[in-house]
C-alpha cells in the first residue's frame, strides 16, 4: 500500500531510521530508503562519535540541530569537546545553557562565531559576546530555518520582509563587541530589489 502525503514521509522516514540502526547493529538488510533524496547515496556510519567528528578542522562551520535543549547531538558536541577543534562557526536555533549543549563548547572558547536565533540562558555566551571574544549573528528562526533550507537547496539568495528597515537591512547590527563595549564589527548593508 502506497501512503501519501505527510503521514507517506513519516512512515518514509520511521524505516529509515529502522534501516540505520539495523545497520549500526550489524543487520544487513538491502533497502531503497536513504537518509537523503539526493540521487548520490553516501551515508556513512561511525561506531563512535569520536570517529564521526575526527577530521573536522579548525575554522569549521557546524550546523547543530535540535530545538532548544531537545534533540541536541550531545554525544557529538562531546566529541568536539574532547578534541579542542577551535575556531567553529555553529549554526543553531540556540546557544545552548553554560553547562550543556553548545555551552560546553562555548565555555572552553572552541566557538567563535554563533549564527542563532535564540540565546537568552546562556551568561557565558553573553559575558563572551559583550566582551569582543564571540562574533553573533542574530537570525529570526523563520529566516534560520529558511536560510538552512535554502543553503541545502543551492538557492545563494531569497527574499524576507522580515528585517527590512532595521538594522538587519540597513547595517550596523552589533557581530563582534570590543573591549570597551564599542562595536567593532558591524553587519553590513544588505542588498534589496524590488
Amino acid at each position: 500500500m502506497q501512503v501519501k502525503g505527510a503521514l507517506g514521509t513519516a512512515i518514509s522516514t520511521a524505516r529509515s531510521c529502522c534501516f540505520s540502526v539495523n545497520l549500526l547493529l550489524g543487520i544487513h538488510k538491502v533497502s531503497s530508503n536513504t537518509f537523503s533524496t539526493s540521487s548520490v547515496h553516501d551515508a556513512r556510519f561511525y561506531k563512535t562519535a569520536e570517529e564521526a567528528v575526527q577530521d573536522i578542522p579548525a575554522g569549521s562551520k557546524l550546523l547543530v540541530g535540535g530545538f532548544g535543549l531537545c534533540g541536541i547531538p550531545e554525544n557529538l558536541i562531546g566529541a568536539l569537546l574532547e578534541s579542542k577543534v577551535n575556531g567553529l562557526t555553529v549554526v543553531s536555533n540556540n546557544a545552548g545553557v553554560d553547562n550543556f549543549g553548545l555551552g560546553l563548547l562555548l565555555k572552553q572558547k572552541q566557538i567563535k562565531r554563533m549564527i542563532s536565533s535564540y540565546v537568552g540562558e546562556n551568561a557565558e555566551f553573553e559575558r563572551q559576546y559583550l566582551s569582543g571574544e564571540l562574533e553573533v549573528e542574530l537570525t529570526p528562526q523563520g529566516t534560520l530555518a529558511e536560510r538552512i533550507r535554502a543553503g541545502g537547496a543551492g538557492i545563494p539568495a531569497f527574499f524576507t520582509p522580515t528585517g527590512f528597515g532595521t538594522l538587519i537591512h540597513e547595517g550596523g547590527a552589533p557581530i563582534k563587541y570590543n573591549s570597551e563595549g564599542g562595536i567593532e564589527i558591524g553587519s553590513k548593508a544588505k542588498e534589496v530589489s524590488f
